[in-house]
């Protein structure tokens, strides 16, 4: 598995997993190839950053939530213990190296000596307890990085430089985890602060440091003068070039891609098809696209209720609806299917494509043979008097659009069955989330692993595990299916041998796929449009997010 991208647009030719740069499109950068650096690096300068995500309620990736605009912007200031290389191999970051236990319950971790926080902390084993014991304070609201942590017991203090990490169960996922962003190392110096005045300014390591944040406005973050923890897979080492970052939120996408014409800002993220499509047309500008790992965006069935408790129901919607054709004409071409739940970039992803396809005519015996033969005056299917209907739940912050969903209405409707879109505000769609009142869900998990399956379809998932009634599962299946995946998912987390790892976590996706509980769509994909003066901006492993530490701008 490899998700860095050294050079703009290059990911067709160096990432054979991605598929993802655009297809079709005019200009070097949408053949996949890069245009070459036109000089020696130049430090200094300030870059503005327009992003389209909702503005995070906390800098901290660690507190409330853990979503991806916290993601992207902390990549610039906060560091893990770990990295993945192209290969999906872990290497030390903020560690130095690591040991398991002949029984893989503990983890002995050992950090650099030469790691200094921009606060002017050490890093040492008390760093590595107190951001487990942060990580685990119901007063956090973490989600993501407590779901990451929750098989770690205790954090024992070896030495100076080791932390000893005891498990209550085996999770051979744990160093894939401490390789996210979600799961960095923070000064504890700074997270004794308490949560406001951490969430307002976190203090990490990195090759930047937060000045000042602006609310509903922007973020400024300046370099880290004595920044030395590059990992290898960077292109240089000590400070970054750029002097400052202006990290703006620009939620309205046209005046986003606007201002980067202009010149008003160097890069936007978020970019919409046909604005990457122009772009690829304009020599002012490129697009660097790559695909996320982990569970991809993917319409959850819940299969507490009807219509979706039996099964042929739930493949009959999968089959009615024509998500190559929703695709094309949305997106344009420019992403491509998707035919598993876990992304193109994840490891051990099975791609099934024939377990998805659409046929009609199949999804009209499925439903004839589960009872719904009669049809109302609108062509809708009735069973007992009730018509066949199915809810989703949509929000602007969620990335299936209306207009794909709009397609799959009408392609329901061709079999009788009635998809209903229901608008809602973030807050309402959340708490409709958290209890489970929907049919379908728009959904993804960004996680490096392919034990995000563990997370989003264990039958554990799906209780509540934050205060705020957030589940990891949202197709809320129990049946003997369901058990025979919770012990094959299970095993797939606990073993040590890679290759035992990879078939079960293979034989869970052909479950889970035949199942139906869930509609790939396509893989999460991080969507940059740069000017083209910004050199050196990458896509970095694992999580396929921007880093700016290695760029500059040629002007």
């Amino acid at each position: 598995m490899t998700t860095r991208i050294r050079r703009r647009a290059a990911a067709a030719a160096t990432l054979t997993a991605l598929a993802t740069v655009l297809a079709g499109c005019a200009g070097a950068a949408g053949s996949g190839a890069a245009s070459e650096p036109s000089g020696e690096p130049r430090p200094g300068g300030t870059l503005t950053y327009a992003t389209g995500d909702v503005e995070p309620p906390c800098l901290d990736p660690v507190n409330s939530g853990g979503g991806v605009p916290q993601a992207l912007i902390s990549t610039q200031y906060l560091e893990p213990l770990f990295y993945q290389d192209d290969d999906g191999e872990i290497q030390p970051w903020l560690a130095e190296s690591w040991e398991w236990s002949e029984d893989r319950l503990s983890l002995d971790i050992t950090v650099r000596d030469d790691v200094t926080f921009t606060d002017g902390a050490p890093l040492n084993a008390s760093t590595i307890a107190a951001n487990v014991a942060y990580i685990k304070d119901p007063a956090t609201l973490s989600s993501t990085a407590l779901l990451a942590l929750e098989k770690v017991e205790s954090v024992e203090e070896v030495s100076e430089l080791t932390a000893r990490l005891h498990l209550s169960e085996h999770d051979n996922a744990l160093l894939e985890h401490f390789a996210q962003v979600w799961v960095p190392i923070q000064s504890q110096e700074a997270l004794a602060r308490g949560a406001k005045e951490n969430c307002a300014s976190p203090v990490g390591t990195g090759p930047f440091k937060v000045e000042r944040w602006e609310k509903q406005e922007e973020v400024v973050l300046v370099r880290n003068e004595d920044y030395n923890t590059a990992p290898e897979s960077a292109a240089h080492t000590g400070p970054a070039y750029l002097e400052k970052i202006h990290w703006r939120f620009l939620p309205d996408p046209a005046a986003r891609f606007a201002a980067l014409q202009s010149g008003e800002v160097d890069v936007i993220d978020v970019i919409q098809p046909q604005d990457a499509v122009q772009a690829e047309g304009d020599p002012n500008l490129e697009t660097l696209i790559g695909s996320r790992p982990g569970h991809v965006v993917n319409l959850a069935l819940n299969t507490t209720v009807e219509p979706f408790q039996d099964v042929r129901v739930r493949e009959a919607f999968v089959r009615a609806v024509d998500v190559d054709a929703a695709l094309k004409s949305v997106f344009l071409g420019t992403v491509p299917r998707s035919s598993s739940v876990l992304s193109s970039i994840t490891k051990y992803n099975l791609q099934e494509p024939e377990v998805f396809a659409t046929d009609v005519d199949r999804a009209n015996d499925l439903l004839d043979e589960a009872g719904w033969t009669e049809r109302d005056p609108e062509g809708y299917r009735v069973k007992d008097g009730e018509r066949l209907s199915a809810t989703v739940l949509q929000t602007d912050s969620v990335l299936v659009p209306v207009p794909v969903l709009e397609q799959f209405q009408a392609s329901a409707k061709e079999v009788g069955l009635e998809l209903v879109i229901s608008q809602e505000e973030q807050s309402t769609w959340t708490e409709k989330r958290n209890t489970w009142q929907y049919n379908l869900l728009p959904v993804y998990y960004t996680k490096n692993s392919p034990a995000v399956l563990n997370l989003t379809h264990e039958t554990a998932g799906i209780p509540s595990i934050t205060p705020g009634g957030y589940h990891a599962n949202s197709n809320g299946l129990q049946s003997p299916e369901a058990a025979e995946l919770d012990a094959v998912l299970q095993q797939a987390a606990a073993t040590g041998d890679e290759e035992e790892r990879g078939k079960l976590y293979t034989q869970a996706q052909e479950t889970i796929h035949r199942n139906y509980t869930n509609l790939p769509i396509f893989d999460q994909q991080t969507r940059l449009g740069l000017r083209s003066d910004v050199e050196g901006t990458r896509l970095i492993s694992p999580l396929t997010l921007p880093t700016f530490y290695d760029t500059w701008l040629d002007r």
